[in-house]
């Protein structure tokens, strides 16, 4: 696996692949087999794939989060070389923002709800690091875990108001042996933590269940509010949504085009998770 730390070089690298399909897999770090799956499915489809870690700082409201997200740049090397990542871009924020940015991006209603609305500033940050890394390496074809819906939601929006020559996949959220999302944040989770936060999985098939069984958000909601206080864990929203456009809705019209999104705090620790109705 060739590695990267600048921009320049990896252009010139991928020049020779100019005809060829090339995917991209954009990470922060901390990788887990939710990252490693999204790798296979690149490798599957490319000709070659590109991974990328950076902690971006843009998209981060929370200081101390930022500081805390947990990093293990060796432990990561060698995970996308056993997958057999074939470029790994890991640039420092002196490549990324050798300019302070003063652009923003504003998605509209899709980035003041859920997220957005907790976490003020955090998609244009994405919006932001995003571009620039479809700017350096010009995929193919880039790859996002469901777990981030509304990251994958914001990252479609982007390309087609650009106009990235860029196809997306959204790839199925991997999960451990007790349905627990994949997360880097998990690495934070001391046992007793972890445990508690097993609360997100299980209220999000609790609550589909009882919204197809006809039942509206607004009670699915206070039923998981005693759910979560029942484990000691914070709940910040519990959300029912369109899958193509994440407007909000009150009951499920069609299953297939419904997605539940739940993020809260476990200690200090934010997590999210989301399920489709079908």
């Amino acid at each position: 696996m060739e590695i990267f730390r600048e921009v320049k070089p990896i252009r010139a690298f991928l020049e020779q692949f100019k005809n060829k399909s090339i995917g991209l897999v954009p990470t922060m770090g901390a990788l887990h087999q939710g990252h490693l799956e999204l790798i296979k499915t690149s490798k599957k489809e490319n000709n070659i794939t590109v991974a990328t870690i950076y902690v971006n700082p843009t998209q981060f409201n929370n200081p101390i989060d930022l500081e805390k997200y947990p990093r293990t740049m060796d432990r990561d090397i060698l995970l996308l070389s056993d997958a057999g990542c074939d470029l790994l871009f890991c640039p420092s924020n002196e490549v990324m923002y050798a300019l302070k940015s003063s652009l923003t991006f504003d998605f509209g209603q899709l980035d003041k709800i859920l997220e957005g609305k907790f976490r003020a500033g955090h998609f244009s940050g994405v919006g932001l690091i995003v571009s620039k890394l479809f700017n350096v390496i010009q995929p193919t074809k880039a790859y996002f875990g469901q777990k981030d819906y509304q990251q994958f939601q914001i990252i479609s929006n982007l390309v087609q108001q650009l106009m990235f020559n860029i196809a997306l996949e959204c790839v199925a959220t991997v999960r451990e042996k007790d349905g627990l999302a994949m997360s880097s944040r998990n690495l934070r989770l001391t046992q007793e933590m972890r445990a508690r936060a097993l609360v997100l999985y299980q209220s999000l098939t609790f609550a589909k269940q009882l919204l197809l069984d006809g039942m509206e958000m607004a009670m699915v909601r206070e039923k998981t509010i005693k759910l979560f206080e029942q484990k000691e864990v914070k709940l910040e929203y519990i959300e029912l949504a369109d899958r193509k456009n994440l407007i909000l809705l009150n009951f499920v019209v069609d299953p297939k085009e419904s997605v539940l999104l739940i993020s809260g705090y476990v200690g200090e620790v934010r997590l999210i998770d989301n399920i489709f109705l079908a």
